[in-house]
């Protein structure tokens, strides 16, 4: 029966893969009947707090960039790479780092794709070189994302024993944005350069390649204002978050606790954003940012789901397996994450269907938060929806997918920025935590 269950769980992840996108929440769900009807499973616990966190910033996040703050955004991004087109593969990656940082969401990369091709294209430099670390970059950040829905889940379950949010963050930002500059580096010398590639000069000679200058954007007149409320709002979180903390202790029982504090300080930054910038909210739905959004939430209801179905029905079985083998390993749940989360395709959704189970096997908090990165594994099947922009963005095809599949130019600097984000991970984690 174990065996049938495991084959559902792994048939419906792979129906929702070959679907794409939302589709991957709906197969989600589709095993969770499954699970329930046909073999008597009780529901696992829904993610309610992580649906509800990345559709509250996703909120305000919508009404910044139909406000214009996210054009402008891209445009100081444009600036920054323009200016030093030479480092474009250090830049970057630093870039699209960053606007997941403040944004939660690393979608936010759509719109840096397309600059980083035409700069490193301007300057000879093969574009997939930062394009591959870019993309990589976007989704490692997640988990050093102050708002991000994984790493604000992951601080509520390490609360109680005693690791607070902003011990967290102290570990993973400077651990992974460490591994990424390093991976930029050694992504310099990744595949031929451009001038040598075959499938460049066949493009050149026929026409297909072109250098597009820089993007003309018009810049709305509030946006400006929209991105400053929104980085406020962040700045206001993180404050409140650590005043509240049992370590810090300044606000001692308050009314309002983290989640829900993250949820109505978004809420209210969106508020701000349409009076102040006088934003219509009827365009707020048709956003790419809340359409991506909404469209992450459902991912993360049903591939949650299905795994907090199938592993509370089987905690005592995998404990039994996996307790041993982690007090030994540790770093073995680095590799588990890693694999949980090429299939969940959400970090949100690896963290909450695995990190749960993970301490209630006896991980100590500093392997959970050292090994944290690995839920950013998203880059290995190349389906994600970034890493195929990126790939549509390169017109000079340096950045494409070989016929074996997962021979593209994201596995290398995916797999080499999440090791060393655990290694130093378990480094300054012994430090701080």
């Amino acid at each position: 029966m174990l065996i049938l269950e495991i084959l559902v769980v792994i048939m419906a992840i792979f129906i929702g893969a070959r679907f794409g996108g939302i589709g991957i929440g709906y197969a989600g769900g589709l095993g969770v009947l499954v699970l329930c009807l046909f073999f008597g499973l009780e529901p696992g616990s829904i993610p309610i707090d992580v649906i509800l966190i990345i559709m509250s910033v996703i909120a305000a996040i919508a009404a910044m960039q139909v406000a214009g703050g996210l054009d402008y955004m891209v445009k100081v991004a444009e600036g920054i790479l323009r200016r030093n087109p030479k480092q474009i593969t250090y830049l970057a990656p630093a870039v699209t780092y960053f606007m997941t940082i403040l944004a939660g969401t690393g979608h936010t990369a759509y719109a840096t794709l397309p600059v980083i091709a035409e700069v490193a294209k301007e300057q000879g430099i093969r574009p997939s070189r930062p394009l591959g670390i870019a993309v990589v970059g976007s989704q490692i950040a997640i988990t050093a994302s102050p708002i991000s829905a994984a790493l604000v889940f992951l601080s509520g379950i390490l609360e109680p024993l005693g690791v607070g949010y902003i011990e967290i963050l102290a570990v993973t930002i400077p651990t992974t944005f460490a591994a990424v500059m390093l991976t930029a580096f050694v992504s310099n010398f990744l595949g031929k350069d451009l001038i040598d590639d075959e499938v460049y000069k066949e493009r050149l000679e026929k026409g297909l390649v072109k250098l597009r200058g820089e993007t003309k954007v018009e810049i709305k007149k509030g946006a400006k204002l929209s991105v400053a409320i929104f980085i406020t709002t962040i700045f206001a979180v993180v404050t409140y978050a650590t005043l509240i903390s049992k370590k810090v202790a300044v606000i001692v029982d308050p009314s309002l606790p983290r989640n829900a504090a993250i949820m109505v300080f978004m809420l209210a930054c969106a508020s701000i954003i349409v009076w102040a910038c006088k934003v219509d909210t009827g365009k707020i739905l048709n956003a790419s940012t809340f359409k991506s959004g909404m469209s992450a939430c459902i991912c993360v209801l049903g591939v949650a789901w299905l795994g907090t179905t199938f592993v509370g029905a089987h905690i005592d079985e995998i404990k039994g397996f996996a307790s041993t083998l982690l007090s030994q390993y540790p770093w073995m749940l680095a590799v588990t994450l890693f694999f949980a989360s090429m299939l969940l395709y959400s970090q949100g959704a690896t963290t909450k269907a695995l990190m749960p189970a993970a301490l209630a096997l006896g991980v100590d908090p500093v392997t959970a938060v050292a090994s944290f990165a690995a839920v950013s594994a998203l880059f290995v099947l190349p389906t994600y929806p970034t890493l195929l922009a990126a790939v549509e963005m390169d017109d000079t095809g340096s950045t494409r997918i070989g016929k074996y599949v997962f021979n593209h130019p994201f596995l290398i600097p995916g797999v080499m920025a999440i090791t060393l984000s655990v290694i130093f991970g378990f480094i300054l984690g012994n430090i701080i935590l």
